[in-house]
């Protein structure tokens, strides 16, 4: 007969082998006596069996005994740091077949205690963020213990500029579970200018509740991370670069180019309204209507001059301003046009000369409403639509010439007559165009 007394110690009577307890990572080692007690000289072949097997291993694996004869083996334990270890307790057993009696097989047990150790992992994506009030973050946590936990997380930094909020504020991880969380920093501040605004801080993940509290030997492995969150300014350095230009460029339209806008302006309307018709059908001499050639002794002022603007059936009254010479010029369209139609006024440049034109008013003193065109030669200038303005100004500092036999044109398309200073609608509508500039003569 073959019997297999098992214990930790040579010689003990009974079949069991005592607890064990380990924990993941560490090495421990038991002893397991096996005797024969037949009358032949017996082998045994031993195997760790059971959830231990993957990390156990018997030494030595067969042993030969004479009968009456023991020998004692040894069991070693390793179980790896890794969550699929989990804490609690596993049973180990190591299977003793005899060569020659196989059937007299014998199996035997015990408990293994897993201790329990803790380890969470985390990570933080970006580790650097940019914004003007806050930054978003992203966490993913792993645990990479044995047992369950709750994890929660714990932010650090050197002020109280930031503040934080956790989206869940907690994780529940099983062993080898991971999960992720959202982390929102924000500042109380705003930066107006400048440059940004660097603000640091820290991330720690930790265990809560009663487990992480009864538990104080082994504190769970914790990596504090480090991040950052980047405030810019809400207006960038370029910005205050433009408004320095634009503030600049305001004062020297104020303190030089206005006052001289305005006085053009208000010059070119005083012409404007010198050189309209009087009610006898006699126009009003303009500043500029040269030195009285043309009013003949005995008769009124022509009429009706080739290139005057005042040809007859075109729809423009008579045009004022120098006719003949050269020098600064003046010269003004008047156009009437009847509701629905379209009319257009014309100056023409005399031969051998060359018009200069450097501004331009335009007058619609009645609020009519249409469509108005400004062309020099073939040349289209503008377009605009009559209930827009009043009084309109334009002006070059380069003039824009016009040779001779080439005309400044004014086309109206009357939609609606307006309702001038009277109170009553007026029956047509009615503009009136001042174009000045210098008339050069182009003869050698």
């Amino acid at each position: 007969m073959t019997s297999i007394p098992a214990s930790s110690g040579p010689g003990a009577p009974g079949l069991d082998i005592p607890a064990v307890t380990v924990a993941p990572g560490d090495t421990v080692t038991t002893s397991l006596t096996v005797r024969n007690d037949s009358d032949i000289v017996e082998a045994y072949s031993l195997e760790v069996v059971g959830d231990c097997a993957a990390w156990s291993t018997v030494e030595p694996q067969r042993v030969s005994l004479y009968p009456g004869t023991s020998e004692t083996v040894t069991i070693r334990l390793e179980p790896p740091r890794s969550p699929e270890i989990r804490a609690g307790e596993v049973p180990l057993g190591v299977r003793v077949l005899p060569t020659e009696h196989p059937e007299s097989v014998r199996v035997p047990e015990t408990t293994v205690h897993i201790e329990e150790f803790h380890e969470l992992r985390t990570e933080l994506a970006p580790r650097r963020r940019r914004g003007w009030l806050r930054g978003r973050y992203q966490l993913a946590v792993r645990n990479q213990g044995n047992t369950p936990v709750k994890a929660g997380f714990t932010p650090g930094q050197a002020g109280e500029e930031l503040g934080f909020a956790f989206s869940p504020a907690e994780l529940k991880l099983e062993p080898g579970e991971s999960a992720e969380a959202r982390l929102r920093v924000r500042t109380g501040k705003p930066v107006w200018f400048g440059a940004p605004v660097v603000w640091p801080f820290t991330l720690d993940t930790k265990e809560t509740g009663d487990q992480d509290e009864d538990r104080q030997d082994e504190p769970a492995v914790r990596t504090p991370l480090d991040a950052e969150f980047v405030q810019i300014p809400i207006f960038p350095k370029w910005l205050l670069a433009v408004l320095a230009a634009l503030i600049a460029l305001l004062l020297i339209w104020f303190a030089l180019v206005r006052p001289t806008v305005r006085s053009a302006a208000k010059e070119a309307a005083d012409e404007a309204v010198q050189s309209r018709p009087t009610p006898g059908g006699q126009e009003t001499p303009g500043p500029g209507t040269g030195d009285g050639s043309d009013n003949q002794p005995g008769g009124g002022q022509e009429s009706g001059a080739p290139g005057d603007g005042t040809a007859p059936g075109d729809g423009t009254a008579p045009g004022g301003g120098t006719s003949a010479g050269e020098g600064q010029q003046s010269q003004t369209i008047d156009v009437q046009t009847s509701s629905g139609e379209t009319n257009t006024g014309k100056y023409t440049v005399p031969k051998d000369s060359v018009f200069g034109v450097t501004d331009i008013v335009v007058a619609n003193f009645q609020g009519d409403e249409g469509l108005l065109t400004i062309t020099f030669g073939n040349r289209k200038i503008t377009t605009i639509a009559l209930e827009t303005f009043r009084n309109q100004d334009y002006h070059w500092v380069t003039p824009i010439k016009i040779p001779e036999n080439d005309t400044v044109t004014v086309e109206v398309t009357c939609e609606k007559p307006g309702t001038p200073a009277t109170g009553r609608r007026a029956q047509g509508c009615h503009e009136v165009l001042n174009v000045s500039g210098v008339l050069s003569s182009t003869k050698q």
